[in-house]
């Protein structure tokens, strides 16, 4: 597709917090950045597709109105909801790859995604069923709950929000994440407190939590760990969606 707007993008990302497309933008030429109302905004160029990225923040209200913004602003032809997601399966490992094909959520209908995608378990790709939640999922007891409740496979703060303005705009959607905890084990305790709703680490409350419990160092940095590996594949798994989109009429 021809764009003769130069503000225009053909693919729209939306993700919650910076570090999740880390290494995605650091695979991008001609990246720009710039702030509009509460959103920071990224533009460039994937090999030759144009995109348009924003952070949204945590939340699935906060990821409807980026949404809204990113489309008003650049008119994607295709919008996805990415970034990182807990495992509600526990087959599921840190960085294999999850891909919607219905979103729920704890009010409203389900969304259904017309996807073809087929799971390949035996590499690290799932697709069910995601469930999107208004506050972090921190514990196993938790995340199986959920779990029995819902019929999903995972777990985030974003999508519902998306598909859902996606689907009043009329707007391709899909929604593609990495695992980035899974259910071996619960996260630490003072990740409530650590991140805020822009996605910002709230640095007094990490100084907090060091001198409350000095073991919570060892915690965050197997957290930050799992994140490197989850940015890594997600990249990776998003280099052959973009290129597909890219393709498709």
């Amino acid at each position: 597709m021809v764009k003769t707007n130069s503000t225009q993008a053909e693919i729209g990302l939306v993700c919650a917090l910076p570090m999740e497309l880390s290494d995605f933008f650091g695979r991008c030429s001609k990246v720009k950045t710039y702030t509009g109302g509460k959103f920071t905004f990224r533009g460039g160029f994937y090999k030759e597709t144009r995109i348009a990225m924003v952070e949204s923040g945590m939340g699935s209200a906060r990821a409807k109105r980026a949404t809204a913004a990113l489309l008003e602003a650049h008119q994607p032809r295709w919008i996805i909801s990415t970034g990182f997601c807990g495992a509600l399966d526990p087959q599921m490992q840190v960085g294999q790859i999850v891909v919607a094909n219905e979103v729920v959520n704890l009010q409203d209908e389900p969304l259904r995604i017309d996807i073809g995608i087929a799971a390949d378990p035996a590499r690290g790709l799932y697709v069910g069923r995601t469930l999107t939640v208004d506050k972090m999922v921190r514990t196993k007891a938790e995340k199986q709950e959920l779990a029995e409740k819902t019929g999903a496979i995972a777990v985030d703060m974003e999508t519902y929000g998306i598909a859902q303005q996606c689907r009043e705009l009329k707007t391709r959607f899909l929604a593609v994440r990495a695992v980035s905890d899974d259910l071996s084990s619960d996260l630490p305790k003072e990740i409530l407190s650590l991140v805020g709703e822009t996605g910002s680490v709230r640095f007094g409350a990490v100084v907090g939590a060091l001198l409350k419990r000095p073991g919570s160092y060892k915690d965050m940095w197997q957290l930050r760990e799992k994140a490197l590996i989850a940015a890594d594949r997600l990249a990776n798994f998003l280099d052959g969606v973009i290129l597909q989109l890219h393709a498709s009429p």
